[in-house]
């Protein structure tokens, strides 16, 4: 138990590191890709300004003056920055190109790249390694491009280094959440261990003067007869007993999670014998049966198992319907097949749906004599989750409720 649940509270931690990484590592990257769009848009609002060229520092004016340079602009940006600029006519034709400021690039490709841009549609965007923007002149259109190689080699060295930090911190994280998690764990595995032995010692304890009262039980009815008080005390033995044993199958349940014996077998005949064997106290409660049962489905897993869970919700519906009502069994095949059990139950809005898989939970608060214990419907879950299926409990129409099992 508590390697399980160290198992779970590793991953629940690591998850979180490494979610709460990964958002701040977006946030920073969209920062950093917007903040290198900016810086790169505002050189070329300079290139623009000044009709195609990078001013001297000087020329940009005091604090009186009309345009200053922007905040990262100093003397040295005009030796730093790579551009070229395209000028085209009023027809889309090119008028000049101005390639002086940039070795990389071609005049063909730099036609070639300012005809991409115009036909884009946007007056700013990214080209391959160039940041550009489109604006209108005298002659007509012209396109300037900004070269973003180094900003964009700058982040991904930052991107790296960040990942490599990511790498070495979750290593971190993973060594010390491994070292403080069995501490972390221990007061809710003892508590679950000392649960699990107390049902266990219980049961011990119970069988054994259990056992006596029904033999006890028996030589008084040999002797003297059977009667009113002996049947009284044999009823509440054995609802006992039934206590004791369902709280040892749900103990050695949750003890062990191997895998159920999986074996294929005709699902329709288990469902349908089942449901027959329910047809007797159903009629004696003057209640009717449905069966829509799909012929010809199998299923590989524990038959013993199913055939339980299926008891356990039959069971269940014969208590807990209405008066001279139904109960329905519906069986429908396919990759995964699903069992459903309906009947009527005019209190069922007034049912906490959710918790009736609950232990020891009972939909009527008074705990009436013959309600039974609230724990069969927790044992038929157990048994579905067991092959990997899901048991749900639900109201399709008004005084209807429905368990539904998708194995």
């Amino acid at each position: 138990m508590i390697d399980r649940l160290r198992k779970k509270f590793i991953r629940i931690c690591m998850l979180s590191f490494c979610l709460v990484f990964l958002l701040l590592f977006t946030a920073v990257y969209v920062g950093a890709s917007l903040q290198t769009d900016a810086s790169l848009d505002a050189l070329a609002d300079i290139v623009s300004q000044f009709d195609g060229r990078f001013p001297d520092f000087e020329e940009f004016g005091d604090e009186d003056g009309l345009f200053l340079p922007p905040e990262g602009v100093n003397r040295e940006s005009p030796f730093t920055t790579r551009f070229f600029t395209v000028r085209f006519d009023g027809g889309g034709g090119v008028l000049s190109l101005d390639v002086r400021s940039i070795a990389s690039v071609t005049e063909e490709e730099a036609a070639d790249y300012a005809a991409r841009a115009l036909s884009s549609g946007r007056t700013r965007g990214w080209l391959g390694a160039f940041r550009y923007k489109v604006y209108d002149t005298e002659e007509g259109s012209a396109v300037v491009f900004i070269n973003g190689t180094e900003a964009r080699a700058g982040n991904r060295r930052f991107f790296l280094s960040a990942a490599s930090v990511f790498v070495g911190g979750s290593l971190v994280v993973l060594l010390l959440v491994i070292l403080f998690s069995k501490r972390a764990v221990r007061p809710t595995a003892e508590s679950y261990e000392k649960q699990k032995q107390f049902i266990t010692d219980a049961n011990h304890e119970l069988k054994t003067p259990l056992t006596l009262i029904r033999t006890n039980l028996d030589i008084l009815e040999a002797e003297n007869g059977p009667n009113e008080w002996l049947s009284d005390v044999r009823e509440e033995t054995e609802r006992m007993t039934e206590l004791v044993n369902r709280l040892v199958l749900l103990t050695r349940m949750d003890e062990d999670r191997s895998p159920p014996d999986l074996r294929p077998f005709s699902l329709s005949e288990a469902a349908s014998e089942v449901a027959a064997s329910f047809a007797p106290a159903l009629q004696r409660a003057g209640k009717s049966l449905v069966t829509e049962i799909a012929p010809a489905v199998a299923y590989t897993g524990d038959e013993g198992a199913i055939r339980q869970l299926l008891s356990i919700l039959l069971d269940n519906a014969v208590k807990y319907s209405d008066a001279g009502s139904w109960v329905r069994v519906t069986l429908t095949g396919g990759r995964h097949p699903t069992l459903t059990v309906d009947n009527r139950c005019a209190a069922v809005g007034t049912m906490e749906l959710h918790r009736l898989f609950d232990r020891f939970y009972r939909s009527d608060k008074a705990r009436t004599y013959g309600s039974g214990f609230g724990i069969g419907l927790s044992i038929a879950k157990a048994i579905a989750e067991q092959h990997r299926g899901e048991m749900t409990a639900s109201s399709p129409q008004a005084g209807v409720i429905r368990f539904r099992v998708r194995l």
